[in-house]
């Protein structure tokens, strides 16, 4: 019986669908730029939440610290990707601190302490699972429960929104582009 690929095949195909996923995930981080810029413009945050980029940020540390190898060997582009989205987050977090009321500050400086401790508590717990396998495991579900709250979170708010009757226009491309990388990182 012959093989369908070689695993060198599979190696490339592997490495370029993670470069693809990386291109669209830099879009994807790209993509509150003009929400920022209107803030700074304003001075203000308006309505607008800063919890996706709270669980954007959760997101990208657990996901960069997925594909380091001491969880999951061979995953450089998974590491690149998701470090370079935590600075993205972090920076629109500080961004929205600076012009936000003095009450959503103190919210938002006690989201970024929960997440930040919830990383190390993190970090710390699966480094004393000793087993590669397991902890993998365990890194890579936890990995797909903060990918699912990084997604869903602007549904809670268009929610939110649709209770006071003050929705605002959702640009196209924000939705379109949250769906495929959720559907793109279940591939993996």
């Amino acid at each position: 019986m012959v093989p369908l690929a070689s695993s060198q095949t599979l190696e490339i195909c592997k490495d370029a669908a993670g470069i693809a996923g990386n291109i669209f995930a830099f879009g994807l981080f790209l993509s509150p730029i003009p929400t920022f810029r209107r803030i700074m413009r304003n001075q203000s945050t308006e309505q607008f939440s800063g919890l996706p980029y709270i669980y954007g940020l959760l997101n990208c540390l657990i996901c960069a610290w997925y594909g380091t190898p001491l969880v999951s060997p061979d995953n450089l582009l998974v590491t690149t990707v998701n470090s370079v989205g935590a600075v993205f987050q972090l920076a629109y977090i500080v961004l929205f601190v600076m012009h936000t009321e003095k009450e959503k500050k103190f919210r938002m400086l006690g989201c970024i302490l929960t997440v930040f401790g919830l990383f190390a508590i993190i970090v710390i717990g699966s480094l004393l699972i000793l087993d590669l396998q397991l902890r993998r495991i365990i890194i890579g579900s936890l990995s797909c429960a903060s990918l699912i709250s990084m997604f869903a979170s602007p549904l809670f708010i268009i929610d939110q929104e649709r209770r006071i009757h003050a929705i605002l226009p959702v640009p196209l491309h924000l939705p379109n582009e949250c769906l495929f990388l959720f559907v793109w990182n279940f591939q993996f």
